[in-house]
């Protein structure tokens, strides 16, 4: 795996693409066709006019949709700290990196600035999929110093995304978790967890199990072009009455709040997960860190070139004038009047509709260390 180098560059606020990139126009399934430098590049690539007609042609030739390449990737550890007091886990697995749905606001599309590839185009088309995850978890789990807290799974990328339908990575690292007894929450906004209702319909019984389905739009057409490759809204809904008919307790997120896009549709969205069968919810803010901030621009130009101004304004509104701000306590929610007004609608919102009930607390006293797995192959009966 290819190192950044130890210099960063920030992303500038008003960096555009370059001309023949911006001639295409957006491509079926894909949140974005932009191969966007990452911040730590060392050397940029500029077209220029050579007398030849060379941008014109660049412009008008056909283009084919990027495929998806799957990397392989055999990590060294599995578990990821968290020491952010904004979040309600301390420990995450992510099974992938980079993610096809290509939600075109994702704020995990820097991590890929990490393996020398881009934020835009490469985050949705070149997944890392980490196919030792469960062996990993096995080891760590059984280790002497592991003490057991309830892990997140697909808190950055989605873990039940259009590959794990074949790699199944996902279902090993929920397997292990079902084995030990070791609770688990999980976002997702995909219908793929409906497939291993077997393994967490189980847990969710015995308290060990809560996950939380992302719906940002009800509206198919707002859904198409903002997250192109998830599931569509009406099949989320599905998935919710799925988990909820199985027992297992089920949450709606409905993030990012995007000003003037999906902002308007909080009580709608609210109100048809509750009939579903959630039974809690929750909002997180856009976020525009690093490379997504001028991905999410350019997205808002093409596709809402008449409200595009608004939108940044009122992002601005609530992140003290600047287009982002990663402080802790205030990047989830925002901060000043518009923030606060967001934060009493969704409030009045989950107590009309029933979803003011607490996050569902997992326990851990049922955890079990598996038996680590011997050199040769075998279980070591003595731990």
């Amino acid at each position: 795996m290819v190192q950044p180098p130890s210099r960063s560059r920030q992303i500038s606020r008003d960096e555009a693409p370059r001309p023949e990139e911006a001639a295409r126009a957006p491509v079926k399934g894909r949140g974005t066709v932009w191969a966007i430098e990452h911040r730590y590049a060392r050397q940029g690539n500029e077209s220029y006019d050579d007398g030849w007609g060379t941008l014109e042609q660049s412009a008008s030739e056909e283009h084919l949709p990027p495929e998806t390449t799957v990397i392989e990737e055999r990590v060294k550890s599995i578990l990821s700290g968290n020491d952010s007091p904004d979040l309600s886990f301390d420990v995450s697995i992510n099974p992938y990196r980079g993610c096809e749905h290509g939600c075109v606001y994702c704020f995990a599309r820097p991590t890929h600035s990490y393996l020398n590839l881009s934020p835009g185009l490469d985050f949705e088309t070149k997944i890392i999929a980490k196919v030792n995850a469960a062996e990993r978890l096995r080891e760590a789990l059984a280790s002497r110093a592991y003490e057991a807290t309830p892990i997140n799974i697909g808190s950055a990328t989605d873990a039940y995304q259009p590959v794990e339908r074949k790699l199944g990575i996902t279902r090993s690292v929920i397997e292990v978790m079902a084995e030990c007894a070791h609770p688990f929450s999980l976002v997702t906004k995909s219908s793929g967890i409906e497939r291993d209702l077997d393994l967490v319909a189980p847990m969710a019984a015995r308290g060990l199990v809560a996950v939380y389905v992302s719906v940002t739009s009800l509206d198919p057409a707002i859904a198409r072009i903002l997250e192109p490759r998830a599931a569509a809204p009406h099949r989320r809904l599905k998935t919710i009455e799925a988990l909820a008919r199985a027992g297992v307790p089920v949450g709606v997120s409905v993030s990012p709040i995007i000003p003037f896009i999906n902002e308007p549709e909080i009580e709608r969205i609210l109100e048809a997960a509750a009939a579903a069968g959630a039974t809690s919810a929750f909002g997180i803010v856009l976020r525009l860190p690093w490379e997504v901030n001028p991905i999410f621009q350019r997205w808002l130009d093409q596709h809402y070139p008449d409200r595009a101004a608004r939108v940044m304004a009122r992002v601005r509104e609530m992140r003290g004038g600047k287009d982002y701000q990663a402080d802790f306590g205030s990047r989830m929610k925002g901060e000043g009047v518009w923030a606060r007004l967001l934060q009493q609608r969704l409030a009045k919102a989950k107590a009309r509709f029933g979803l003011d009930r607490e996050r569902i607390a997992l326990d851990i006293t049922q955890f079990k260390k598996p038996l680590p797995p011997r050199k040769d192959g075998q279980a070591d009966l003595f731990g």
